[in-house]
């Protein structure tokens, strides 16, 4: 360290919008607690975060800097989400070398720019290979899943699934007969509830070599080799799944969610240049604020929201099977439809639908998500059950229907929906008239939308608490992480300085 203690953390994102979003407010937070960041986008990402926000958004500030290696994969659609299984396979045989090459080079560069040495790497848990990139410059490496425990859990139990002949599938047919409903009833740290078709989407396959099944296999082995593993979610809402994963991994387990609570609670909004740091954000597309505005004066909790994320894709059957249900329920809805929504297509919407919902549909491209949920106007929420957009919709107190698509969105939609009270699910084949008759269970007055959103308020009042209250879980599990993982003394001062906020 130099000689004022200033830690250096930098942070690596695996390089998806939804992966980069928690990453940057964990890294925003480590910087109002004294660090100097470094945050490493892959050069493809770099560049549509450029496109989106203008070159602005990679200037930083003096002591919060951006880098980029490369993701080793040939140019693809500047204006989407790469393809996942390519992205996982090539940053796990291609970045390690080009990530010890910039860590090598910060420290080589610290004496003459002013820049302090780096003191320790913050990746995301399926990036484990900067775990091997801290270790050859001798700094601690903390590894941040960035989704839930529950999920973190059902991509462990792929093994036992293996094991026990429930995956791969003997055949396509498994998919539509009936096979995945089968109950799995005492998976490792997971609700009895638990069915086949409830663990992260990966199990969907017929090969045994399937990359993405075997990735998160590789993955998760390697996480012990860490310094320590966050987690963004809090202890009450995950205790079981939290419970299995402190079991069975060697580093200790941090959980310091919801991180926008976190980030609300220590990250200022404006004064001494800070405003700077609040206006730095990792949206990958052009975000449409004008959907504020129309939100702004309609009645309160009026207004569906939908957004499926960064990754969902559908078919154009399906995107018009969604509309008319919107159509239909008879609420006002603010639908996110992003350009690569439809897979291999436009996301076009049939003009009877657009006259049929005029005055009361708001479309955009895309929007600031969590000043959204947080509007008053808003009554649910439709997602894709992405933890992400769990958080920040439960923090907004909102109940939650949806269409899991991929990853562990589907574990996230069976607890949301049996252990947590909050969700319904709208089911794989998507039909207008289930859309139309959840919208009006959640939206409505009847017996099952009062409790969910009852849940639902429950829920954010427990995530204040653990978050922003003295004596919080998730704000102790913050100082814990900080003395004792990557913030060695200096969270001392950290701690001092935000008392005196406070």
């Amino acid at each position: 360290m130099r000689a004022d203690g200033k830690p250096h953390a930098v942070c690596v994102p695996y390089p998806a919008q939804g992966h980069a979003t928690p990453m940057m407010k964990l890294a925003k937070v480590l910087h109002c607690r004294g660090f100097h960041i470094t945050f490493v986008y892959t050069e493809h990402n770099h560049r549509r975060l450029v496109r989106s926000r203008g070159a602005g958004a990679v200037a930083g500030l003096p002591d919060f800097r951006f880098a980029t290696i490369p993701d080793g994969l040939p140019p693809s659609d500047p204006d989407a989400t790469q393809d996942q299984a390519s992205i996982c396979h090539s940053t796990t045989t291609t970045c390690l070398p080009h990530l010890k090459s910039l860590l090598g080079g910060l420290n080589n560069s610290a004496a003459g720019t002013g820049t302090p040495p780096v003191t320790c790497v913050v990746a995301d848990s399926i990036m484990s290979f900067a775990v091997d990139a801290a270790a050859e410059l001798g700094v601690p490496c903390a590894l941040f899943w960035t989704a839930s425990a529950c999920g973190y859990m059902g991509y462990y139990n792929f093994q036992f699934l293996v094991d026990h002949g429930l995956t791969p599938l003997k055949g396509e047919e498994q998919l539509t007969n009936g096979y995945l409903d089968t109950p799995v009833t005492n998976a490792l740290g997971m609700t009895k509830h638990m069915r086949l078709r409830d663990f992260p989407s990966f199990v969907r396959t017929t090969d045994r070599d399937d990359i993405l099944l075997n990735f998160m296999i590789h993955e998760l082995e390697r996480a012990s080799r860490a310094d320590a593993v966050i987690v963004n979610t809090f202890d009450e809402m995950e205790q079981p799944a939290l419970d299995a994963m402190r079991a069975i991994l060697a580093p200790p387990v941090y959980t310091i969610g919801p991180l926008n609570f976190v980030v609300e609670q220590l990250v200022p909004d404006g004064g001494d240049g800070s405003a700077s740091l609040a206006a730095i954000r990792p949206s990958l597309w052009r975000e449409d604020r004008s959907c504020l505005e129309w939100l702004r004066g309609r009645e309160p909790r009026s207004v569906v929201y939908v957004n499926f994320g960064s990754i969902t894709t559908m078919t154009s059957l399906e995107l018009v099977e969604f509309a008319w249900g919107l159509a239909n329920c008879g609420y006002d809805f603010l639908w996110i439809v992003r350009n690569d929504l439809v897979k291999g297509d436009a996301a076009v919407l049939p003009p009877d639908f657009v006259e049929a919902t005029k005055g009361r549909c708001f479309l955009a491209s895309w929007c600031e998500q969590e000043a959204v949920l947080r509007n008053e106007a808003v009554g649910a929420f439709l997602t894709h059950y992405g933890w992400n957009s769990m958080m920040e919709g439960l923090s907004a107190g909102l109940p939650m229907l949806g269409w899991p698509f991929f990853a562990e969105q589907q574990t996230n939609c069976r607890y949301a929906c049996v252990e947590w009270g909050v969700g319904l699910e709208v089911g794989d084949d998507v039909r207008r008239e289930v859309v139309e008759e959840r919208i009006r269970e959640v939206m409505g007055g009847g017996e099952v939308g009062r409790e969910m959103r009852r849940k639902a308020m429950e829920w954010k009042e427990i995530a204040v608490r653990a978050t922003t209250r003295p004596g919080g879980r998730s704000l102790a599990n913050l100082e814990l992480l900080l003395k004792n993982t990557v913030g060695s003394s200096f969270s001392r001062r950290g701690a001092n300085r935000s008392s005196a906020r406070d």
